[in-house]
């Protein structure tokens, strides 16, 4: 029987994790994202406290551990410290920011600390700067339009590509980014190691 999504490389695919999007309670729909096996699953609940975020983690962590996907933390590095992974996904003013000494969670961002990290970009120049500050991946969006960036215009695929020719490691295009082969193979073209996707993820 023909399924519309066996045409799509879902190892190419990081799911993001937006639960007010939710077409099934929250962690049915995380099972069911999983159950196709994507690269990755970014839990990216940012109205969450840590404290609430950690709890919420720890479930979905349980679910990505059963699927073998692995779990892309967000934003809170001590709680990825606790989860397990990793790696965390980090905005680039968040990783500035424990760079500096002062900060409570300096310690967990320090070039000996075990901890990898992500950072989202939307230009050469904050691509070159996550680079400089030890980004294992960058996230570089939006690319295609999207309503989470309503009004905004698209940077394209050539803003993709130009953030792949000067990365010296991989990237991942974001922003309006579906569940389409034919659109998954144009973002593969710029040199991305493949898309983020969270809308359609959402709801499959």
């Amino acid at each position: 029987m023909y399924n519309k999504y066996d045409e799509i490389d879902f190892s190419k695919i990081i799911a993001v994790s937006n639960r007010h999007l939710s077409r099934l309670p929250y962690l049915d729909q995380v099972e069911r994202i999983c159950s196709f096996r994507p690269k990755a699953f970014l839990l990216r609940e940012k109205d969450l406290s840590e404290a609430d975020y950690l709890e919420l983690a720890r479930d979905v962590k349980e679910i990505c551990d059963r699927h073998g996907v692995p779990l892309i933390p967000h934003f809170y590095p001590k709680a990825a410290g606790v989860l397990g992974p990793d790696i965390v996904h980090l905005p680039l003013w968040k990783v500035k920011e424990l760079r500096e000494p002062a900060s409570q969670e300096a310690d967990t961002m320090t070039p000996a600390s075990p901890l990898r990290f992500g950072v989202s970009v939307h230009s050469a120049e904050e691509a070159r700067e996550a680079i400089s500050l030890g980004a294992s991946y960058l996230i570089a969006g939006h690319v295609f339009a999207t309503d989470c960036k309503k009004g905004a215009p698209p940077r394209g695929l050539h803003f993709l590509k130009e953030i792949c020719r000067l990365a010296s490691v991989p990237v991942y295009g974001i922003g309006g980014i579906r569940l389409d082969a034919g659109q998954i193979s144009d973002v593969l073209k710029q040199g991305a190691a493949g898309g983020c996707i969270m809308s359609q993820m959402m709801r499959i």
